[in-house]
């Protein structure tokens, strides 16, 4: 395995935990007891995969030259 394909796939499990987490937050937030920091988590969550995302496709534009996946 490529030090590019492994970027790729570690970026890509980063953001489906980030979003898996954020929809765990929410989750949290809307069941009876909810709290404000749950709230918090999940925004802070879905930011986190919004970054990675953004990162995810410098990465893609920076690397494309590189052919060996």
């Amino acid at each position: 395995m490529s030090l590019k394909l492994f970027h790729l796939v570690f970026i890509a499990l980063a953001c489906l935990l980030a979003f898996g987490c954020g929809a765990w937050g929410v989750v949290r937030y809307t069941s009876p007891g909810g709290r404000w920091p749950d709230l918090a988590f999940a925004l802070g969550s879905a930011a986190a995969g919004v970054g990675l995302l953004v990162y995810g496709r410098y990465v893609l534009k920076k690397l494309k030259d590189f052919s060996s996946l």
